[in-house]
């Protein structure tokens, strides 16, 4: 068995003596909380219990000197929905999301999908080697890492990986090929599009230090392998992809995507984003008879915030309300299922068509929820919640970038400032589900 991974990148180069105490002090004190936290059946199971405990998440956080705070609500938002500033912890292990503390069964397994994976495998390896020993050595982790969900959309968060800025113009078209060999088209332009308006939100406020295009970090999580479980996470400020590959399956979740503004005007050329999903959203609530919409509408006003599952809110629980899909007409399961396609479009089409087709299979079981108003320009808040899918859409007050826009920060809700988080509940973001299911019946792990 190998050392269980508490967050750290895996070694390439030989380092300082003092970065090697450093090191070794962080992983002890990783060790000492994972192991006061009751997870020591990873040395008392041996075989594949203890496998599938390295599958699962340690507790604890990347740096030692990091003050721990709740995992469901760091800056004090509902669900640590902005996502909290500066370092912080993880301090419980992972579990997922859930309506009630306790996972469904069987909803994930291994098998085969048809999605091809191998571009982005070559892309990843093309990536990886293009980078100096030094970039490599903090970019790549193991694949159980706990840096997959060291994760925020907050400007002001201190990453991990290698960012954009450190990058030269060769390795940043290596960055983008592999974007584009997990992304469809869609995908690729709104990542684009998001970091574009963030540059550009900065000169107008004069603060391009703190937004800009470049602040962007990739990490990579194990070796890209055509067998072995591995993934990647793109990382900054409105943008987070994680990516997770084992074999022909991926799991593209946690994605959070937003922007702020999400229209702006930049070199002659109006730039516009995070549109669909707004756009998805009200088609649907506005199929709706009076009568479904008194039971999907949880509130006429839309707070600030509303998000419940963004960073740091891996193990949200949260009950299933408003409007079941059983309750839908054909039309209108439709237009639901155009509120997932904004998203789950932002993938590969063969990516997508399998994700697309395990949304369907428990689309009578799927609950959407909102809060807000129903017209083309309200601010509203939009929850599509079932046992494999969850995806928020969260219109906000203006932040700190309502300058770039002539709103006042804090005014009230707006679609000029949009967020939108998209999960896997049940165990499986971060592919965590199928992670721990290889780890438990592969036989070279068993």
């Amino acid at each position: 068995m190998t050392e269980l991974d508490t967050g750290e990148p895996t070694a390439h180069e030989p380092q300082s003596e003092a970065g090697g105490r450093a090191h070794a002090s962080r992983r002890n004190f990783m060790r000492k909380v994972f192991f006061a936290s009751g997870a020591t059946a990873v040395a008392t199971m041996g075989g594949a219990g203890a496998w599938a405990a390295m599958a699962d998440d340690t507790t604890g956080t990347a740096d030692a000197s990091a003050s721990p705070a709740p995992s469901g609500a760091p800056s004090g938002g509902p669900g640590g929905g902005a996502g909290g500033p500066g370092n912080m912890s993880i301090t419980e292990d992972f579990f997922g999301l859930t309506t009630d503390g306790k996972r469904i069964d069987d909803l994930f397994t291994i098998h085969s999908t048809g999605v091809k994976t191998a571009p982005v495998i070559a892309a990843a390896n093309a990536f990886l080697a293009g980078l100096t020993d030094t970039q490599k050595s903090s970019t790549q982790f193991t694949v159980h890492s706990t840096e997959w969900r060291l994760w925020s959309n907050v400007d002001s968060y201190d990453r991990q990986g290698v960012s954009l800025a450190d990058l030269s113009d060769d390795q940043k078209a290596l960055g983008t090929a592999l974007l584009k060999s997990a992304l469809s088209a869609d995908g690729l332009e709104t990542t684009e599009k998001i970091r574009k308006i963030n540059q550009a939100a900065g000169e107008a406020i004069g603060n391009t230090t703190a937004f800009n295009e470049d602040a962007y970090y990739w990490t990579v999580m194990g070796t890209p392998s055509a067998t072995e479980p591995w993934g990647f996470q793109f990382d900054g400020h409105h943008l987070v992809i994680n990516y997770f590959v084992l074999g022909g399956q991926v799991v593209m979740s946690p994605c959070f995507w937003g922007s702020e503004p999400t229209s702006m005007d930049i070199d002659g050329e109006t730039v516009t984003v995070c549109h669909e999903e707004v756009v998805a959203g009200l088609a649907f609530i506005n199929s709706l008879t009076a009568a479904q919409q008194a039971v999907a509408i949880e509130s006429t006003t839309k707070s600030n915030e509303s998000m419940t599952a963004g960073a740091f809110s891996d193990n949200a629980v949260q009950a299933y309300t408003g409007i079941r899909g059983d309750a839908l007409t054909g039309a209108q399961k439709t237009k639901l299922l155009g509120i997932v396609q904004a998203f789950v479009g932002r993938a590969k089409a063969d990516v997508a068509k399998a994700h697309l087709a395990e949304v369907r299979k428990h689309l009578d079981d799927t609950y959407v929820t909102w809060a807000g108003g129903t017209g083309d320009d309200a601010a509203f808040y939009v929850r599509v919640h079932s046992p494999v899918v969850w995806i928020e859409v969260d219109c906000q007050a203006p932040g700190p970038l309502a300058g770039a826009y002539g709103a006042s920060q804090g005014s009230g809700a707006t679609q000029k400032h949009v967020h939108s988080v998209v999960r896997t509940p049940n165990g499986n973001d971060y592919g965590k589900e199928l992670l721990r299911q290889h780890y438990l019946t592969s036989p070279h792990h068993r």
